[in-house]
């Protein structure tokens, strides 16, 4: 029995650790297309409209 809990275990945190590395992978490869577009395009950051204010900013890599 503490075997089987142990698999579980170990196969709930794999799958934790590949969603983690998905999310990040999909967030990187985001990035790089817009940065590849500022490039083409000769701008120097992307505009983002804020909902509430209405007024555009320059998106952050965090966000």
């Amino acid at each position: 029995m503490a075997q089987l809990i142990f698999m579980i275990v170990v196969i709930y945190g794999g799958w934790m650790l590949y969603k983690r590395f998905i999310k990040d992978a999909e967030r990187l490869s985001a990035r790089n297309r817009r940065q590849q577009q500022e490039r083409q395009t000769g701008a120097v950051g992307t505009l983002e409209k804020d909902p509430v204010t209405g007024e555009y900013r320059v998106k952050r890599d965090e966000e």
